[in-house]
């Protein structure tokens, strides 16, 4: 299984659109600084998870959401 997730920074007003398919590995590497961009904006929660069979798809919805039509749809979740 491959997840899209999306995160929200607890301290900032900042979120980060990934995909793995392993959550709780990937938000415990968010959290403890092993990732560029997320490192200066921790700690993170998990806001959304989508759930997909194959990588391509995964793929495809992060990046939508990295798009400017997926960001605006993502200012709704704020």
């Amino acid at each position: 299984m491959w997840f899209v997730y999306i995160l929200k920074s607890v301290n900032y007003r900042k979120s980060y659109v990934g995909c793995t398919d392993n959550i709780q590995r990937r938000l415990t590497e968010h959290n403890s600084g092993k990732s560029y961009y997320t490192k200066r904006f921790k700690p993170w929660k998990i806001l959304k998870i989508e759930e997909f069979t194959a990588y391509k798809d995964a793929r495809q919805k992060e990046r939508f959401y990295k798009s400017g039509v997926g960001r605006q749809a993502l200012k709704k979740l704020f």
